[in-house]
């Protein structure tokens, strides 16, 4: 059982029989009456972001979720095909069962699915990826400084927002938990 004390972000609880995970909260201490907690939901099931307020001392059960380390193996259209690491199982799931960062998945690489009910509902990549600049505008001499950003895309079809300077070609580090640039990989 989780408690509103236990609450921090990336926790994972069921509320009215569906699995959220807390991506803020704010525990809430008034003049007079209970203390609360306002948090800020997202489902794993419908992908919807919802606020409430639960009183302190609620408790909720933990969703009965599997992590499974899998390898990406190749995609066809929307279905991305996935070989267990352990049992050597090849799964296929559609690009929509996947979460928003399947776009950022690259051929071999080993992330975590997330199981309910049998089902894949997200995908857990590592931190920090390595993907090559394939389209994007030509890089700018001179706005080295500058804090202006371009889209690009990236091998895996992303489209992720780079410093001015950076051309085609370029590999770069990307935060898989925000979408975002880090550096630049020599």
């Amino acid at each position: 059982m989780i408690s509103t004390v236990d609450f921090r972000s990336g926790v994972r609880l069921m509320v009215e029989g569906e699995p959220y995970y807390i991506v803020d909260f704010q525990h809430v201490k008034p003049g007079k009456g209970g203390a609360f907690v306002r948090t800020k939901l997202k489902s794993y099931l419908s992908r919807n972001l919802v606020e409430r307020t639960f009183r302190s001392g609620e408790r909720f059960e933990e969703p009965d979720l599997e992590e499974r380390e899998m390898q990406f193996l190749y995609a066809t259209g929307d279905d991305y095909t996935f070989m267990d690491t352990e049992a050597y199982d090849q799964l296929t799931f559609p690009k929509s069962q996947l979460g928003e960062n399947a776009d950022l998945i690259k051929e071999n690489m080993i992330v975590k699915i997330l199981v309910y009910e049998h089902r894949p509902i997200d995908v857990e990549l590592p931190n920090f990826i390595e993907l090559k600049v394939v389209d994007g505008e030509p890089g700018v001499r001179g706005d080295t400084a500058s804090g202006g950003t371009k889209p690009v895309v990236v091998e895996t079809g992303a489209t992720i927002k780079v410093p001015l300077y950076l051309e085609v070609g370029t590999v770069i580090k990307i935060d898989t938990r925000t979408r975002s640039y880090v550096e630049r990989v020599r």
